[in-house]
């Protein structure tokens, strides 16, 4: 299977949340470019946009919960929106849920997440 994602980070320049969009499968053979987008210069709060995301496989949400462990370590945030029904039902499946902040919309990320951090 020929898997490609795509990725697009966004910088807020008011110092808000980091967005990065993700485009295309999240899976064993796509998460390498992820992990690395995730860790170079990681900001303070990120909030990753899954609308472009069709599925994910479990190493796929193993990236993405080792990305949040990470996150949490450094005192740094982590948060999902654009979670499809299909993505969601694996999370909940998982009870990533349970630990996983995920908002429905970036606007209401955006917000929460700017507020937490004293912005």
């Amino acid at each position: 299977m020929n898997e490609t994602m795509s990725l697009e980070r966004t910088d807020n320049a008011n110092g808000g949340p980091t967005v990065l969009k993700l485009n295309g499968p999240l899976t064993i053979t796509t998460l390498f470019s992820f992990q690395e987008a995730v860790r170079k210069d990681p900001p303070s709060v990120l909030i990753l946009d899954l609308a472009e995301v069709p599925y994910m496989d479990s190493a796929g949400l193993g990236s993405v919960v080792n990305a949040f462990i990470s996150y949490q370590k450094n005192n740094r945030r982590l948060a999902l929106v654009g979670v499809n029904e299909r993505l969601m039902n694996l999370i909940k499946l998982t009870k990533v849920d349970m630990f996983l902040p995920i908002y429905a919309n970036l606007n209401d990320a955006e917000s929460k997440l700017g507020r937490a951090v004293g912005r």
